[in-house]
């Protein structure tokens, strides 16, 4: 798993020398901003271990290495990154522009909460295109989910979600995931469908969870994307997708500390298991190499 991770390729002739130098912090400092921390957090890491290196002492990298999966773990770990999916049932929405993964991401979160013995119901209320019903109804069979399409072209988006969450009362269904319209070019006719949504969900169930899914490989620029729904979705966790070969891992605590809300989810290959949960540990481990 470590080979994956680009941070961990450049760190390692870096922790295999003899001693701490001045080369080790500009290696450091280049690897970390190529790994797309950003300037800003970059620099705060390379204070704090330089900070921590002249505290205890040490020029052996190995401690270096220690010291920076524990600062990555710290950082991670501020967020609750928790699923709160214990109503039922539990109704998640999945939102996220166009292009960033989203159909797939609802079928590989259904195939991971099936690993887990749960019952699922997918709602493809992204009517605005007859391809994305189609889609979600391939990976929903992949994840052997059942779902509830459209009654008719066109159908209002709200009124998918009201008979996805009566099939789930009707059947005893545990989790509920239902897909919405990524389109942001009519960003406020967006905004209020989605809040159309919501509304008409909640005089049936509470929302467990809103996910934003985001494109690893698009940076920051994925964050400004996503800015209206942040704002006005009332996202409570994101799904980071396409985190595999040549991305960039260190998205994933930038897009934290930038907007505030937990990385939930990650998506790493193409397969239908290739969703993992968020584990602070594990990933900064596998992010250093």
């Amino acid at each position: 798993m470590a080979e994956k991770w680009s941070l961990g390729r450049a760190l390692r002739g870096m922790f295999v020398k003899e001693t701490i130098d001045d080369d080790t912090w500009e290696d450091l400092e280049t690897a970390l901003i190529t790994a797309d921390f950003g300037p800003d957090i970059t620099e705060q890491i390379v204070d704090d271990l330089r900070e921590k290196v002249a505290r205890f002492h040490t020029e052996d990298p190995k401690d270096l290495k220690r010291m920076l999966v524990e600062s990555l773990e710290e950082r991670f770990a501020q967020f609750d990154t928790t699923l709160k999916l214990t109503e039922r049932p539990a109704v998640v929405l999945v939102v996220g522009v166009n292009g960033v993964g989203k159909t797939t991401t609802i079928g590989k979160f259904a195939h991971f909460l099936k690993r887990f013995g749960r019952s699922i119901v997918i709602g493809a209320a992204d009517t605005f295109r007859a391809a994305a019903v189609e889609q979600l109804a391939t990976w929903a069979e992949r994840a052997d989910a059942a779902i509830v399409r459209p009654e008719r072209e066109g159908q209002d988006p709200a009124s998918v979600a009201y008979q996805t969450i009566d099939h789930a009362k009707t059947h005893g269904t545990e989790i509920v995931l239902v897909d919405t319209a990524g389109r942001l070019h009519t960003k406020a006719g967006l905004m209020d469908e989605l809040q159309k949504v919501r509304r008409v969900i909640e005089k049936q169930a509470p929302v467990s969870e809103v996910l934003l899914v985001l494109d690893a490989t698009t940076g920051q620029n994925g964050v400004m994307q996503a800015e209206a729904f942040l704002e006005h979705a009332g996202v409570t966790g994101l799904v980071i997708t396409k985190l595999d070969g040549s991305a960039k891992g260190g998205f994933v605590l930038s897009v934290q500390e930038r907007t505030g809300i937990p990385v939930k989810l990650l998506g790493e290959g193409e397969g239908i298991g290739d969703l993992a949960g968020f584990t602070p540990h594990a990933f900064a481990a596998q992010l250093v190499g």
